[in-house]
């Protein structure tokens, strides 16, 4: 991928606060138009490895997660704020976040320890973030090897650690063999601790063809013993756990100058988590014979008594018992009682999870759950999953011993509040889970567990349908399957069942019928596929062509009448008897993306290694096509336009190639590139903007040098950013695709942070939108996320552009095409012109019509009308205000602006207005008190 350049991303940034920037000085620029962003409400949906709960100040806390970044509770509203929003394309990974440590003395410090992959597949090394006002900015200090937020043995820990008695001083444990690291400047600067000496050698399994498994797991936790120390001076005494299953426990007496084994340390199992009682002068440590945190069939829990130097096993489930069956993990301890821990099964999938309390330091231990006369069990717990319903997982009636919710899975982080005895938040697969009535457990009584993650969003998306009816979004996702989201702003009900699969690769909807859906996905013994006449209210399960063996791609005709599948193991498959028959299609290639017209019925198409395929008879056989300028490797992305029969759009490629977006207006014999984007990714369409009638495009893509999130409404012909450099969620770019009801508003995709939906900052521009966000609530995330930039770094790239900017901005407010698509569009538009007299200017009128006002700012539509005989060959508005304008952004027209008067002229594409019709543009504005709707008046 190519470096990015900051100095056009600070430009932007800029422009997205409600400046529309043109080149000058020297600077080039894309457009920006502001926008408000928020998730699409699901909860959850993925792992949380760790939760961090700072020693010092209550309700202040922190969760982790393997691929969606780390969050911040917020107690006054009892949710979860994303603080890693800002990770961008080229430095992905970061949102891989393998360790937290929240400062015990100075709570506004926090660090991160961030990176996905260890074994390549994360192209970047890892970093160790720092902020010293909660998360809200960060700097990085980025280090000499990978990190892997997403490898196996990510649940243990925190490999990040504090010195509570010199918060100057952190160590942070490193995977892949490179050992103990160190920094005594808060993090800035870090350096190996060469005389530790193990850096562990454990492998799940050292011969993984898949180069996953494989990775060493290297030096998992770090913890100090405040008592050996005194503030300010540092601790004498820290204790390291390593991964390795001959000798994984050791401590420096020190400081950490010299280091040794624990004398008469436990062996044989991976030390997951330890927690050190500084005020009895314990360590407790519990172990599991892998390093999970999918599994874990043994293990031990350890007590260390630091002043006799004796070690005690005080495992819930002693390993050599008929009944051991699970490790441990998941150990936390009551600091306003430490004789009171908790300890977790890693791990149990069958019946559920197992936790264990003791009030004795381990010498006894009650589970929250026993065997009564088989198959029913005593609870100690009640789940109540009203605030996310599809928790269940679609189970209505579960077979006993099991239940529906479940307790957890993969529960390696289980945490006492430090300042509350009675609340404990842990981690699943899927959610965070927490009490605040912990207490209840010793007396018997029913602890009462509910979720607590509104705000955290993990899933991994890999496809988005918005349909011209009923609900706006049907999403496709890893681990949870997906869910019909009839209010943005509210947890479904349920995932998809009937199939129930844990992973749906691909979704569509007939767009003549969008009520007849159909979906594809990865169940737990074989792949799936589910269809609805219904809108996904209900669905059934179709039958399995012969000899299937992958989900892959699927797509609907036009009037729902026929079904392509493009599967593993059977090649493309087509049936025009709703699933219950298919039949081998011709003429394809297997594993091609397959994808429907969206106004012929008979015509679908097919996309293998840049060739287009073509089918007019239902997919029964397909032609390739005559086309053969589409990349042939990296991103492949083909989409239908809604209502245009033939028109295609290519997105794909790789920088070692050609990369880009093309175009086809002619079934896919024909691509045409846009030279006006550099490389893109993914394209969607949405409700064409005021005016026009060709849907709105969106991009992931990279335009003028700048990566992000692009619209256009002229066909390609010019683009704005709507996205800044605050909301770039990392490794996007699975899905995208815009609302056909709802001019603006498009829905992205993410890899762990869920589905994303943006509108234009004030509102969309229909009233039929849904769950639309609000002012305030985009304000509060806009002004509180941060940029990756360190604050020196963006001062001294602020006054590096300053001038350029100020002189873009007193200059001119218009946006800026690259001069080629400029060039190519003028010459059409004057061709198709030329015979066309222009009308006098008396036979030209405007109206402005104020369709949204939301007290500090509001949205404009401006109509042109040609009253005359004759087409107009061009126009011009000039827009007379009572103040100087503040204007925030602008559609299908250039904008200038001089004192109180704004002057709108006419775009390429629609600057031809025929005798008796009219042409239209938008407005976006900001105003301080009261607003009065501007005059106009237009000219040719």
């Amino acid at each position: 991928m190519k470096h990015k350049n900051y100095a056009r991303q600070c430009i932007a940034s800029l422009a997205a606060a409600g400046l529309w920037l043109a080149a000058s000085a020297g600077v080039q620029a894309v457009p920006s138009e502001p926008y408000e962003w928020q998730n699409v409400r699901i909860d959850g949906g993925g792992f949380v490895p760790g939760i961090v709960f700072n020693r010092t100040e209550p309700g202040l806390i922190y969760a982790r997660t393997d691929i969606g970044g780390v969050y911040r509770w917020q107690p006054e509203s009892q949710t979860w704020k994303p603080l890693l929003d800002w990770v961008g394309w080229d430095n992905w990974g970061w949102n891989g976040v393998l360790s937290v440590a929240t400062d015990p003395v100075n709570p506004d410090r926090v660090y991160a320890a961030v990176g996905m992959y260890t074994n390549g597949w994360d192209p970047n090394n890892g970093a160790i973030l720092r902020s010293s006002d909660r998360g809200e900015t960060w700097e990085a200090t980025e280090l000499p090897f990978h990190i892997g937020g997403n490898m196996p043995g990510r649940g243990m820990g925190e490999r990040l650690a504090i010195d509570p008695n010199d918060n100057s001083t952190l160590y942070f444990g490193a995977e892949g063999g490179n050992g103990l690291w160190r920094s005594t400047d808060y993090g800035e600067t870090w350096s190996e601790v060469t005389v530790f000496p193990n850096p562990g050698d454990y492998a799940q399994d050292p011969d993984d063809e898949n180069n996953y498994l494989n990775q060493i797991q290297g030096v998992v936790w770090v913890d100090f013993d405040r008592a050996s120390g005194t503030p300010g001076q540092g601790s004498d005494r820290i204790f390291v756990g390593v991964a390795d299953l001959e000798q994984s426990l050791y401590q420096s007496l020190d400081g950490g100058q010299t280091w040794e084994p624990i004398p008469g340390a436990p062996t044989g199992y991976i030390p997951h988590k330890a927690v050190v009682d500084h005020e009895n002068g314990r360590l407790y440590v519990a172990t599991s014979d892998t390093g999970g945190p999918y599994d874990g069939a043994l293990g031990e829990v350890w007590r260390y008594d630091i002043a006799g130097g004796t070690w005690t096993d005080i495992s819930p489930v002693s390993a050599d018992s008929d009944d051991a069956y699970f490790g441990y993990s998941g150990l936390t301890l009551d600091r306003q009682d430490p004789e009171t821990l908790i300890v977790a099964s890693q791990i149990s999938w069958w019946p559920d999870a197992i936790f264990y309390r003791s009030t004795d330091a381990g010498e006894t231990w009650n589970p929250i759950w026993e065997w009564a006369a088989y198959p029913e069990r005593d609870m100690k717990y009640e789940i109540d999953i009203t605030e996310v319903p599809w928790l269940d997982f679609g189970v209505e009636n579960p077979v006993a011993p099991e239940t529906a919710p479940k307790l957890g899975w993969m529960n390696e982080s289980v945490e006492i509040d430090p300042h509350n005895s009675d609340r404990l938040m842990y981690g699943t697969g899927a959610t965070i889970y927490g009490t605040e009535n912990l207490t209840e457990w010793d007396s018997d009584g029913t602890v009462i567990i509910r979720p607590m993650v509104e705000g955290l969003e993990e899933t991994a998306i890999l496809d988005l349908a918005s349909p011209p009816e009923g609900a706006h979004l049907f999403s496709a996702m890893l681990d949870v399957g997906g869910f019909k989201h009839t209010d943005l702003d509210q947890v479904p009900e349920t995932m998809y069942t009937t199939p129930t699969v844990s992973g749906v690769t691909s979704i569509d909807f007939a767009e003549q019928s969008p009520s007849t859906m159909v979906r594809v996905g990865e169940g737990d013994e074989e792949p799936a596929i589910g269809i609805t006449t219904s809108a996904a209210d209900s669905w059934w399960a179709g039958q399995l062509p012969e000899g299937v063996t992958g989900a892959g791609t699927v797509a609907l005709s036009a009037d729902g009448g026929a079904i392509l599948w493009s599967t593993e193991g059977a090649g493309v498959q087509y049936s025009t008897t709703f699933g219950s028959s298919w039949s081998a299609s011709t003429g394809i290639p297997e594993g091609a993306v397959v994808k429907s017209d969206r106004a012929n019925p008979n015509r679908f198409y097919g996309l293998s290694e840049g060739r287009v395929y073509v089918s007019d008879n239902q997919g029964a056989s397909f032609t390739q096509t005559a086309a053969d300028n589409l990349p042939t490797g990296g991103t492949q992305k083909l989409e239908a336009v809604p209502g245009f029969e033939g028109h295609l759009w290519f997105a794909g490629g790789s920088t070692d190639g050609a990369y880009g977006l093309w175009r086809s207006t002619d079934g896919g014999e024909t691509f045409s590139q846009l030279n006006n984007v550099e490389e893109a990714n993914n394209v969607g369409f949405g409700k064409a903007a005021p005016g026009a009638d060709y849907p709105a495009l969106y991009i992931i893509a990279q335009v003028d040098g700048v990566r992000g999130v692009f619209r256009s409404n002229d066909e390609g012909a010019s683009w704005v950013r709507i996205n800044d450099d605050q909301h770039q969620y990392g490794n996007f770019g699975e899905a995208i695709t815009g609302d056909p009801r709802i001019y603006g508003r498009f829905y992205l995709g993410t890899n762990g942070r869920g589905i994303i939906y943006g509108d234009p900052a004030g509102g969309v521009s229909s009233s039929s939108a849904a769950s639309s966000v609000s002012s305030s609530q985009s304000s509060s995330v806009s002004s509180e996320q941060s940029s990756s930039v360190s604050s020196s770094a963006s001062s001294s790239l602020s006054s590096s552009v300053s001038s350029a900017v100020s002189s873009a901005v007193s200059s001119s407010l218009s946006s800026s095409v690259s001069s080629s698509a400029s060039s190519a569009v003028s010459s059409v538009s004057s061709s198709s012109a030329s015979s066309a007299s222009s009308a006098p200017a008396g036979d030209l009128t405007c109206a402005v019509n104020v369709v949204n006002d939301w007290g500090t700012g509001y949205q404009m539509e401006v109509s042109v009308t040609n009253n005359g005989s004759s087409a107009t060959n061009g126009w011009t508005v000039v827009l007379s205000y009572a103040n100087a304008p503040q204007l925030s952004g602008h559609w299908s027209a250039e904008l200038t602006t001089s004192g109180s008067e704004v002057t709108a002229t006419n775009l390429s594409w629609n600057g031809q207005i025929q005798a008796g019709q009219s042409a239209a543009f938008g407005v976006l504005g900001n105003y301080e008190g009261s607003f009065t709707t501007p005059t106009c008046s237009a000219v040719n």
